[in-house]
């Protein structure tokens, strides 16, 4: 299980510390790829290869599909944990997530997302607007 926010330096070869909670969780292997909010994922390799059967499940003559392949699959990187617990970030991935220096690394439960410190603390800063329609609007979901 991934939880909490860390915040790491990148760095000069592209080089993120994974936070040591997180390390075990991603010892069979991970895949960083490019998330849905201009920021990255990171899933541990069991969990990787589920949701690639779902995504290679859905009709590729739909659109949708076909885009969410290109988003999941085009920029993704197989990744692992050097010595040190950190990996590489390539670069196209920092640039999708324009991620510079400084990056936060987010547990949500079953997978990581990594963000530029600057984008989330954009995102933080809309949760202070937006959570009471957040909070209504789960409901529905019986959260």
């Amino acid at each position: 299980m991934f939880l909490g926010e860390y915040e790491h330096t990148v760095d000069e070869k592209g080089r993120l510390a994974i936070p040591a909670k997180f390390r075990a969780g991603l010892a069979e292997g991970l895949v960083l790829t490019r998330g849905f909010d201009q920021n990255l994922l990171l899933y541990p390799m069991p969990v990787w290869r589920e949701l690639a059967a779902r995504i290679n499940a859905l009709p590729i003559t739909q659109p949708s599909a076909r885009n969410l392949r290109r988003l999941m699959f085009a920029g993704a990187s197989d990744l692992g944990l050097d010595k040190q617990g950190r990996i590489v970030l390539p670069p196209n991935l920092r640039q999708y997530a324009t991620i510079t220096n400084q990056a936060v690394v987010t547990g949500m439960d079953s997978f990581i997302e990594i963000w530029s410190a600057e984008r989330w603390q954009t995102v933080l800063d809309s949760f202070a607007d937006e959570a009471p329609a957040l909070a209504e609007h789960v409901s529905a979901f019986g959260i």
